[in-house]
Parts: C-alpha cells; sequence; structure tokens
C-alpha cells in the first residue's frame, strides 16, 4: 500500500513492491497474480486503514459544521502521513490514465464519488436537524467538499505545510452558515 501511495499505480514497478515485501516475482506473482491485483488489494487496505480517517470524522461531528471541519482536518492528517507526503491514494493513485489503468482509474473514481455521496447525506442531515439552512444547494456543496480535498491532497503533494493546509479550513467552512 505505502509503495502504491507513495509513487502512484503507474511509478511503481515490479521491484519496488518485491522490495517492500521481502519476497521474489515468483512469489509476488503467486500471491497477487498481477500488479493490477495488488493494487485493488492495496486500495482495499488503504480505505479499511489510512483513508477511513475523514469518513469517520464525518460521521462523528455533532453538528454539520463540526463534522465538515473534522473531515477537512482528517483529510490534511492523511495526506502528510503519506509516504513521502503523497496526498491520497484514492485521489493521486491512477494519474496518466492510460487505456490499461482505466479500469484502476474507474476504482478510484467510484469510490471517489461514494465518498461525496456520504458528504451529501451528512449535509442533509444537516438541513433536517436545522444545522443548515434548507435552501442550501447540497449535491453543489457536496461536490465542493469533495474538491476541497482534493485540492488539500494536491497541495500536500507539492509539499504544502500543515499550517498552509489548515488555514484552508476556516475559508471552507464559509458556505456553512446557518
Amino acid at each position: 500500500m505505502e509503495v502504491f501511495w507513495a509513487k502512484g499505480y503507474e511509478g511503481t514497478q515490479l521491484n519496488d513492491l518485491t522490495a517492500a515485501i521481502g519476497i521474489t516475482p515468483p512469489s509476488f506473482y503467486a500471491a497477487f497474480v498481477s500488479k493490477e491485483s495488488a493494487f485493488r488489494e492495496a486500495v482495499e487496505l488503504y480505505v479499511a486503514t489510512a483513508g477511513s480517517g475523514a469518513l469517520r470524522a464525518l460521521d462523528e461531528g455533532t453538528t454539520v459544521r463540526e463534522s465538515i471541519r473534522a473531515m477537512l482536518q482528517a483529510s490534511i492528517d492523511t495526506a502528510l502521513s503519506a509516504p513521502h507526503s503523497g496526498g491520497c491514494l484514492l485521489i493521486l493513485g491512477v494519474v496518466n490514465c492510460q487505456i490499461e489503468t482505466e479500469p484502476l482509474r474507474e476504482l478510484l473514481r467510484s469510490i471517489r464519488e461514494e465518498t461525496e455521496m456520504r458528504i451529501r447525506a451528512r449535509l442533509a442531515r444537516g438541513v433536517a436537524e436545522g444545522d443548515l439552512v434548507g435552501s442550501s444547494n447540497i449535491p453543489v456543496l457536496a461536490n465542493y467538499y469533495s474538491a476541497v480535498m482534493q485540492g488539500l491532497s494536491m497541495q500536500a503533494r507539492d509539499g504544502a505545510t500543515r499550517d498552509e493546509l489548515e488555514a484552508l479550513i476556516a475559508p471552507s467552512m464559509t458556505p456553512l452558515h446557518v
């Protein structure tokens, strides 16, 4: 997972994976069948572990503002904890989108879409609980916060510091005024 997270799918070579795991190429293929299969397993592990913090934070907040703020903070934590501050594996794992990587790009896109649906559900709950005005455009807000998370990841990849990334949270809260 850490090799794919640091280098992305396209940048990861078989020798990177075998060195990280400490096995030979034949053992790698016996265990994973292919680099694509290993990547899918790495994504599954990421979603269950390192990448789970943002959605967990989204679900735990008392108010919609607390939830969104905590989600963004957890996104920063994840992006900065990446090997070589590589950002988010789900955002940067497949970047070049060559024909042979299209199924993996689609996998990551579907996970990001699921994240946006969870943000949408939390925002709708905020409207229902009176934390967010009923006239709020929930689909646009969900898309906005998904884009902010992606932007935080790209900024981390480009070397932004924790302070620089955290400074982006306050302006992101503006759309959530009751």
